[in-house]
């Protein structure tokens, strides 16, 4: 579905990468189902792609609340300024 998306999009690997913030390894890794999307990695990609409302459903079904940049330890992880 996602690399359906991407080719009907007209994009390819690293510049749907790059308009997503993503790298295009991850990207391939999601493409062939190795990786599970967070849900705003998800969003993301739907929004790039211009997915329909089926697909984006399909999508974040798939996604993971608790993965990648959505994990609870990220979300409450604040890197400590340089000299504090």
């Amino acid at each position: 579905m996602l690399r359906a998306a991407r080719e009907r999009a007209g994009l390819g690997v690293r510049e749907t990468a790059r308009q997503a913030g993503l790298s295009a390894g991850y990207l391939t890794n999601l493409e062939h189902g190795s990786r599970s999307p967070s849900r705003s990695t998800a969003q993301r990609l739907a929004d790039t792609l211009g997915m329909d409302e089926d697909e984006r459903a399909r999508m974040l079904a798939v996604a993971a609340s608790d993965a990648g940049r959505d994990h609870p330890w990220r979300r409450s992880f604040k890197p400590r300024r340089a000299g504090a």
